[in-house]
């Protein structure tokens, strides 16, 4: 393998470590993020009891109002009593104040069953709090934690920067071009291995031509199929192979 290549198989496996720190910060904040995201849904919770509580007041308050009408209405009712001189009359009075009756009866039961509401929704907002504050150190733990490791991480991340500007120094300019050319769509599959006969990118077959390019190693030889940068690794069984392929040719 030329020096030019080996230096774009170093280049590749570099921007792959570059590219692995995004899932890495997303891993690391992932239980924190999760945790105010349950915060926020708390609050959320709260705010809708609120509003419940509030809309729920006001149904009280109007359920309340028309009590006091309906008991002036009955002491007006009585008053007429005394000044009925039919029966007639007094059958009309007599249902006026049975209607009058039965709506505080349901205004009563109205109430009650809010007020009842009001106690549960307190009860609610007050548990919602709770938990609230006691997520509040585990949140602050949790941040702690992730600012520690993330810190951690853009140290490592740094260090493979200052790797790649350093091999990016010593390489030669059109041959990153050609490489950040093929990246923009390949992405860290620009430059893979070949492995019996086939392109590790797109996975076609090479012709014996270009694979015998390949196995030479001496200039840079691309996938006829997919433009890929091909190279071939360096291990013992494909040592073997090529030594094999080799000795038959």
């Amino acid at each position: 393998m030329n020096k030019y290549l080996s230096q774009l198989v170093e280049l590749v496996e570099i921007d792959k470590k570059i590219d692995s720190f995004e899932p890495e910060i997303e891993k690391i904040n992932a239980k924190l993020n999760a945790m105010l995201a349950k915060e926020q849904e708390l609050l959320k919770q709260i705010e809708q009891n609120r509003e419940i509580l509030e809309n729920n007041d006001l149904t009280i308050k109007k359920n309340e109002a028309h009590l006091k009408e309906l008991s002036q209405k009955i002491n007006d009712l009585a008053k007429k009593s005394a000044a009925v001189k039919t029966e007639k009359e007094m059958k009309a009075l007599q249902l006026e104040e049975e209607i009058a009756k039965e709506q505080i009866d349901f205004a009563n039961e109205e109430i009650e069953r809010l007020e009842n509401i009001k106690e549960q929704k307190e009860e609610e907002i007050a548990a919602l709090e709770k938990e609230i504050e006691e997520m509040k150190s585990q949140i602050e733990e949790a941040r702690s934690e992730a600012e520690k490791d993330l810190a951690q991480l853009e140290k490592e991340r740094m260090k493979v920067y200052e790797d790649k500007q350093k091999l990016l120094s010593e390489m030669n300019h059109n041959i990153v071009v050609f490489y950040e050319k093929i990246r923009r769509w390949a992405g860290n599959t620009t430059v893979v291995p070949v492995k019996k006969q086939a392109c590790y990118g797109c996975y076609m077959k090479i012709n014996d031509h270009t694979y015998a390019q390949v196995i030479q190693g001496e200039e840079i030889t691309t996938c006829p199929h997919c433009g890929r940068i091909l190279y071939i690794e360096n291990t013992p069984e494909e040592e073997s192979e090529n030594t094999q392929e080799e000795a038959s040719a």
